[in-house]
Protein backbone atom coordinates (compact mmCIF):
# COMPACT_ATOMS: atom_id res chain seq x y z
CA UNK A 1 0.00 0.00 0.00
CA UNK A 2 1.02 3.27 -0.99
CA UNK A 3 0.41 6.81 0.59
CA UNK A 4 -2.53 8.93 0.48
CA UNK A 5 -3.44 11.96 -1.40
CA UNK A 6 -6.40 14.62 -1.72
CA UNK A 7 -6.66 16.80 -4.37
CA UNK A 8 -9.01 20.28 -3.87
CA UNK A 9 -10.14 22.79 -6.69
CA UNK A 10 -12.15 25.59 -5.99
CA UNK A 11 -11.98 28.90 -8.74
CA UNK A 12 -11.69 32.10 -7.24
CA UNK A 13 -15.70 32.63 -7.59
CA UNK A 14 -16.60 29.23 -5.40
CA UNK A 15 -16.71 28.92 -1.73
CA UNK A 16 -16.81 25.22 -1.23
CA UNK A 17 -13.30 24.74 0.22
CA UNK A 18 -14.60 23.84 3.76
CA UNK A 19 -16.84 21.05 1.73
CA UNK A 20 -13.76 19.17 0.28
CA UNK A 21 -11.26 20.02 2.89
CA UNK A 22 -13.87 18.26 5.79
CA UNK A 23 -14.91 15.45 2.91
CA UNK A 24 -10.69 14.74 2.60
CA UNK A 25 -9.49 15.43 6.80
CA UNK A 26 -12.58 12.53 7.57
CA UNK A 27 -10.52 10.17 5.76
CA UNK A 28 -7.47 11.12 7.74
CA UNK A 29 -5.15 12.12 5.04
CA UNK A 30 -2.02 13.83 6.52
CA UNK A 31 -2.09 17.69 5.63
CA UNK A 32 0.90 17.72 3.77
CA UNK A 33 -0.69 15.46 1.47
CA UNK A 34 -3.26 17.73 0.55
CA UNK A 35 -3.07 19.52 -2.56
CA UNK A 36 -5.48 22.39 -3.67
CA UNK A 37 -5.45 25.13 -6.30
CA UNK A 38 -7.63 27.72 -6.72
CA UNK A 39 -7.73 28.20 -9.96
CA UNK A 40 -10.26 27.89 -13.01
CA UNK A 41 -10.58 23.56 -14.18
CA UNK A 42 -10.84 24.68 -17.97
CA UNK A 43 -7.44 22.99 -18.08
CA UNK A 44 -4.88 20.73 -15.71
CA UNK A 45 -1.95 24.00 -16.06
CA UNK A 46 -2.29 24.27 -12.32
CA UNK A 47 0.33 24.50 -10.27
CA UNK A 48 -0.62 22.16 -7.31
CA UNK A 49 -1.88 19.59 -9.23
CA UNK A 50 1.71 19.65 -11.36
CA UNK A 51 3.27 19.53 -7.83
CA UNK A 52 1.06 16.61 -6.61
CA UNK A 53 2.05 14.93 -9.99
CA UNK A 54 5.49 14.37 -9.19
CA UNK A 55 4.52 13.38 -5.99
CA UNK A 56 2.33 10.23 -6.85
CA UNK A 57 3.89 7.06 -6.96
CA UNK A 58 2.83 3.12 -8.33
CA UNK A 59 0.48 2.05 -5.18
CA UNK A 60 -0.67 5.55 -3.88
CA UNK A 61 -4.21 6.48 -3.76
CA UNK A 62 -6.07 9.88 -4.43
CA UNK A 63 -9.16 10.93 -3.28
CA UNK A 64 -11.04 13.72 -4.99
CA UNK A 65 -14.39 15.27 -3.82
CA UNK A 66 -16.25 14.83 -7.36
CA UNK A 67 -15.24 14.49 -10.59
CA UNK A 68 -15.66 18.88 -11.63
CA UNK A 69 -13.10 19.39 -8.99
CA UNK A 70 -10.16 17.37 -10.78
CA UNK A 71 -11.34 19.38 -14.01
CA UNK A 72 -13.81 20.76 -16.45
CA UNK A 73 -12.26 19.47 -19.89
CA UNK A 74 -13.55 16.50 -21.04
CA UNK A 75 -11.03 15.32 -23.46
CA UNK A 76 -8.06 16.44 -20.42
CA UNK A 77 -9.84 14.54 -17.66
CA UNK A 78 -9.91 11.31 -19.47
CA UNK A 79 -6.89 12.14 -20.62
CA UNK A 80 -5.46 12.74 -16.90
CA UNK A 81 -7.36 9.96 -15.60
CA UNK A 82 -5.67 7.82 -17.94
CA UNK A 83 -2.10 9.32 -16.93
CA UNK A 84 -2.62 8.87 -13.07
CA UNK A 85 -3.74 5.04 -13.80
CA UNK A 86 -1.90 3.28 -16.04
CA UNK A 87 1.15 5.42 -16.17
CA UNK A 88 1.26 6.46 -12.76
CA UNK A 89 0.05 3.38 -11.35
CA UNK A 90 -2.10 4.75 -8.58
CA UNK A 91 -5.97 4.37 -7.51
CA UNK A 92 -8.67 7.14 -7.66
CA UNK A 93 -11.73 7.51 -6.04
CA UNK A 94 -14.13 10.06 -6.49
CA UNK A 95 -16.13 10.69 -3.08
CA UNK A 96 -19.32 11.99 -5.00
CA UNK A 97 -19.21 8.60 -7.36
CA UNK A 98 -18.93 5.52 -5.50
CA UNK A 99 -18.59 3.97 -8.93
CA UNK A 100 -15.33 6.11 -9.94
CA UNK A 101 -12.95 3.78 -7.23
CA UNK A 102 -10.69 2.26 -9.16
CA UNK A 103 -9.59 -0.35 -6.48
CA UNK A 104 -12.85 -2.41 -6.48
CA UNK A 105 -13.62 -4.15 -10.12
CA UNK A 106 -10.33 -4.46 -11.48
CA UNK A 107 -11.53 -7.35 -13.90
CA UNK A 108 -12.58 -6.06 -17.22
CA UNK A 109 -16.81 -5.59 -16.67
CA UNK A 110 -15.23 -3.09 -13.48
CA UNK A 111 -12.91 -1.33 -15.79
CA UNK A 112 -15.75 -0.97 -18.61
CA UNK A 113 -18.57 0.23 -16.06
CA UNK A 114 -15.52 2.71 -14.46
CA UNK A 115 -14.71 4.07 -17.87
CA UNK A 116 -18.71 4.79 -18.99
CA UNK A 117 -18.95 6.43 -15.68
CA UNK A 118 -16.02 8.46 -15.89
CA UNK A 119 -17.06 9.51 -19.56
CA UNK A 120 -20.38 11.17 -18.75
CA UNK A 121 -19.40 12.74 -16.04
CA UNK A 122 -16.69 13.95 -17.67
CA UNK A 123 -18.93 15.15 -20.33
CA UNK A 124 -21.15 16.37 -17.91
CA UNK A 125 -18.37 18.09 -16.34
CA UNK A 126 -17.37 20.23 -19.65
CA UNK A 127 -21.22 20.66 -20.58
CA UNK A 128 -22.14 22.88 -17.49
CA UNK A 129 -18.73 24.63 -18.02
CA UNK A 130 -19.96 25.58 -22.04
CA UNK A 131 -23.08 26.53 -20.44
CA UNK A 132 -21.91 28.86 -17.89
CA UNK A 133 -19.51 30.72 -20.53
CA UNK A 134 -22.77 31.15 -23.08
CA UNK A 135 -25.11 32.08 -20.18
CA UNK A 136 -22.00 35.02 -19.03
CA UNK A 137 -22.30 35.69 -22.92
CA UNK A 138 -25.45 35.95 -23.29
CA UNK A 139 -25.76 38.20 -20.04
CA UNK A 140 -23.41 40.14 -21.21
CA UNK A 141 -25.00 40.87 -24.35
CA UNK A 142 -28.44 41.84 -22.70
CA UNK A 143 -26.16 43.74 -20.65
CA UNK A 144 -24.79 45.69 -23.71
CA UNK A 145 -28.33 45.85 -24.97
CA UNK A 146 -29.36 48.11 -21.86
CA UNK A 147 -26.98 50.91 -22.22
CA UNK A 148 -24.73 48.84 -19.62
CA UNK A 149 -20.83 49.71 -20.91
CA UNK A 150 -17.90 47.05 -19.80
CA UNK A 151 -14.39 48.40 -19.21
CA UNK A 152 -13.18 51.60 -17.78
CA UNK A 153 -15.27 54.80 -18.87
CA UNK A 154 -13.40 56.57 -20.91
CA UNK A 155 -11.67 59.68 -19.97
CA UNK A 156 -13.04 63.45 -20.59
CA UNK A 157 -12.32 65.77 -23.52
CA UNK A 158 -10.10 68.40 -22.71
CA UNK A 159 -10.94 71.84 -22.55
CA UNK A 160 -8.91 72.39 -25.34
CA UNK A 161 -10.22 69.61 -27.69
CA UNK A 162 -12.93 71.67 -29.29
CA UNK A 163 -10.81 75.14 -30.81
CA UNK A 164 -7.83 72.19 -31.23
CA UNK A 165 -9.94 70.11 -33.42
CA UNK A 166 -11.73 72.78 -35.40
CA UNK A 167 -8.23 74.60 -36.38
CA UNK A 168 -6.97 71.45 -37.27
CA UNK A 169 -9.72 70.56 -39.42
CA UNK A 170 -9.54 74.13 -41.29
CA UNK A 171 -6.20 73.62 -42.09
CA UNK A 172 -4.70 76.20 -39.86
CA UNK A 173 -2.46 73.54 -37.70
CA UNK A 174 -0.79 70.09 -38.30
CA UNK A 175 -2.23 66.80 -36.71
CA UNK A 176 0.63 66.35 -34.20
CA UNK A 177 0.35 70.40 -32.98
CA UNK A 178 -3.42 69.47 -32.14
CA UNK A 179 -2.72 66.22 -30.11
CA UNK A 180 0.09 68.24 -28.51
CA UNK A 181 -2.45 71.65 -27.55
CA UNK A 182 -4.79 68.53 -26.18
CA UNK A 183 -2.27 66.54 -24.26
CA UNK A 184 -2.50 63.62 -26.04
CA UNK A 185 -1.10 61.12 -28.63
CA UNK A 186 -1.06 61.86 -32.10
CA UNK A 187 -3.15 58.06 -32.91
CA UNK A 188 -5.19 59.21 -29.54
CA UNK A 189 -6.04 62.62 -31.22
CA UNK A 190 -7.37 61.18 -34.58
CA UNK A 191 -9.37 58.23 -32.95
CA UNK A 192 -10.94 61.11 -30.84
CA UNK A 193 -11.36 63.52 -34.06
CA UNK A 194 -12.75 60.82 -36.13
CA UNK A 195 -15.48 59.88 -33.36
CA UNK A 196 -16.12 63.48 -32.40
CA UNK A 197 -16.82 63.92 -36.23
CA UNK A 198 -19.41 60.86 -36.76
CA UNK A 199 -21.35 62.21 -33.26
CA UNK A 200 -20.18 59.67 -31.12
CA UNK A 201 -20.20 60.28 -27.05
CA UNK A 202 -16.99 60.49 -26.30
Amino acid sequence: MGNIYGYMRVSTREQNEDRQRLALHRLHIPQEHIFMDKQSGKDFERPQYKRLLRKLKKDDLLYVKSIDRLGRNYEEILQQWRVLTKEKGIDIVVLDMPLLDTRRGKDLMGTFLSDIVLQVLSFVAENERVNIRQRQAEGIAAAKAKGVRFGRPPKQLPDTFHSAYQSWCAGRICGTAAAKACGMPLATFRYKAERYKNGDKL
